[in-house]
């Protein structure tokens, strides 16, 4: 099943001479339940392509279909709920609320809209991510590596469509960055979720089913892993 179809995506920063063609006429299918990693060097336009999919950023030209619902077709309200409850998205540096514990960060996307928390679920993911013990600690009581582990468990709580992480690794050390790789390897199996990641670092990159390879815009190739 396509969760993903992305059909001659553009994107156009500036005007006239100072025109910077972050993508250019890309087309992408991805089926539900892959892993996805897409490397490319700086400015190549892969972190842009992942806000194309996120709705974090409106296209140029083209089309993004997430799980049966055109992008383009969703004004502002519309695309904020269908990005809190549909596309799980985990950055490099967090972006976890200072004022809110652990289990409120992870609720977040449920608390927003008054949907009644299905407990079983949190405590299996809590469990999975190594946080019984920090529910009630905020992010600044927590190392890199615990925040990024809060970060996943928010993007998984909604079981999203889609979770997009951008760099998640970038911000870790080694042992750190291989654990939070492993979580989400997890995820993908346990959970059937699709995951497509970001990453600069070719290592990470084959640990995922499926690497696609941007530069200047364009995708240059695109390989399973074997």
């Amino acid at each position: 099943m396509e969760i993903l179809k992305i059909e001659d995506l553009c994107k156009t920063y500036g005007k006239n001479d100072m025109q910077v063609k972050a993508l250019d006429h890309v087309n992408l299918s991805i089926e539900k339940g892959e892993f996805v990693a897409i490397i490319g060097a700086s400015g190549s336009g892969k972190s842009t392509l992942l806000h194309m999919i996120g709705g974090v950023d409106e296209a140029t030209c083209g089309r993004v279909i997430v799980d049966g619902v055109d992008l383009s077709k969703l004004n502002e309200n519309k695309m904020a709920i269908f990005r809190r409850r549909k596309v799980g998205l985990i950055y490099q540096f967090f972006n976890l609320v200072p004022t809110l514990n652990v289990r409120e960060n992870i609720l977040l996307p449920t608390l927003l809209d008054g949907k009644v928390i299905d407990e079983s679920y949190f405590e299996e993911i809590i469990s999975i991510l190594g946080l019984k013990d920090r529910l009630n600690h905020l992010p600044s009581e927590l190392s890199g590596g615990q925040q990024q582990r809060v970060a996943i468990g928010r993007a998984m709580i909604y079981n999203p469509a889609i979770v997009l992480a951008d760099e998640p690794t970038g911000n870790l050390d080694r042992k750190n960055s291989k654990e939070i790789i492993e979580l989400l390897k997890m995820s993908n199996k346990k959970y059937k979720q699709t995951i497509i990641i970001i990453t600069h670092d070719e290592q990470i990159a084959l640990e995922a089913s499926r690497v696609i390879k941007i530069e200047d815009g364009k995708i240059v190739s695109d390989e399973v892993n074997k």
